[in-house]
């Protein structure tokens, strides 16, 4: 019985489990998105998110223990120095996981040839352009639609206008 572990152990032993998280993780902050299956995505998420809310403050003392995690100087340093301060004003969420649908877009990504496994795509939130872009133009198009309230005040001011007039 389970009581309450919520680790997904990935069918691998504690070094092992280790090891993977660790290079994936360093993999994730350096390339800002990988493939990989779904079970490792979302272990992966709760791996790296507090890693990265170190790297909010940079200190000695966060930068060795995100150090001990990552394994990698690389990693580390791209981590402070860049992920880190476009990050610091979100309180979380710095990951999106995308899933390879098969109903929506029957890809070749969708599922791994081998076993069939769930595969995905994880991603740093503020590092894809093409959602920052449309997140953009959605906001532009959003405040110009406005215009009901205008043609209400134009009439009032007209009459208002004419009524003094007299």
């Amino acid at each position: 019985m389970r009581h309450g572990n919520k680790d997904n152990h990935l069918g691998r032993k504690l070094g092992h489990r280790r090891a993977l998280m660790s290079n994936m993780a360093s993999s994730l902050i350096l390339h800002k998105r990988i493939n990989t299956t779904l079970a490792k995505a979302k272990t992966l998420r709760t791996y790296i998110e507090p890693i990265i809310t170190r790297a909010k403050e940079d200190s000695q003392h966060n930068r060795r223990t995100v150090f001990s995690y990552l394994q990698n100087k690389d990693a580390v340093t791209e981590l402070f120095k860049e992920i880190g301060p476009k990050v610091g004003s979100r309180p979380g969420g710095y990951t999106r996981i995308i899933r390879y649908s098969l109903s929506v877009n029957p890809s070749p990504n969708a599922r791994r040839r081998g076993d069939s496994a769930d595969m995905c795509l994880i991603e740093l939130v503020d590092y894809n352009e093409l959602m920052l872009s449309a997140k953009g133009d959605a906001k532009k198009a959003k405040t110009t639609r406005r215009g009901r309230g205008k043609v209400k005040k134009d009439s009032t001011a007209e009459t208002g206008t004419e009524t003094q007039g007299e």
